[in-house]
């Protein structure tokens, strides 16, 4: 026993000053614990961020036409909707802005998109309106309850009321909305088909 108290890893025998107390035993622990988390959470976060890059590659290949990294700025809107987003049309503008060049050319480059992009999806903005929301909101377009609205009654609320559709957009959710055979959205079918799309 005598000989493990002189020996100094241990710190028997030594002055004070050079004796470890538990306390910061326990703070290297605890320093130690706080690292290996940090390490696990940006190895986490590299692993999400190369994720989110991928995601990104793939939805602005797909408009990539010329195979150059470049899109046409109009496909910008479709491949932010691809990727889960949700901006209106104001923020929509606000983005192209930031991605756009400064001399617009009316193309936007990979290499300016993917920071924005990834930037947008780790941050979790525009996200998609949950559906019960969203069916409140049709259910008060629709005073009958009659579980749909005509085709004349959808181009109305989409161009008169809150923001305005513009014509593309109205295309687009009338061609993807509207039962051809009865000119109707059953929105309840509609509201399901647009979150499930999402997923």
């Amino acid at each position: 026993m005598e000989v493990l108290r002189n020996m100094p890893f241990l710190g028997w025998g030594q002055p004070m000053q050079n004796q470890v107390t538990s306390n910061q035993c326990e703070m290297l622990y605890e320093s130690r614990r706080t690292e290996e988390e940090v390490d696990r959470k940006s190895f986490q976060g590299a692993i999400v961020v190369a994720e989110f890059h991928k995601k990104i590659k793939e939805a602005f290949e797909v408009f990539d036409h010329e195979v150059n990294n470049t899109v046409d700025v109009r496909e910008i809107g479709t491949i932010i909707r691809s990727l889960g987003c949700c901006p209106s049309e104001g923020e929509l503008h606000d983005l192209i802005a930031e991605v756009e060049e400064e001399e617009p050319t009316g193309y936007v480059r990979f290499e300016k998109f993917l920071p924005v992009m990834t930037k947008v999806l780790l941050e979790r903005r525009y996200r998609s309106i949950p559906e019960d929301i969203l069916l409140r909101a049709f259910e008060a377009l629709d005073p009958l309850k009659r579980g749909f609205l005509s085709k004349e009654e959808l181009i109305k609320y989409m161009t008169e009321e809150g923001e305005p559709f513009s014509q593309e957009e109205m295309e687009e959710m009338l061609s993807a909305a509207i039962d051809p055979e009865s000119s109707t959205i059953h929105y309840k079918d509609y509201v399901t088909m647009m979150v499930t799309d999402e997923n």
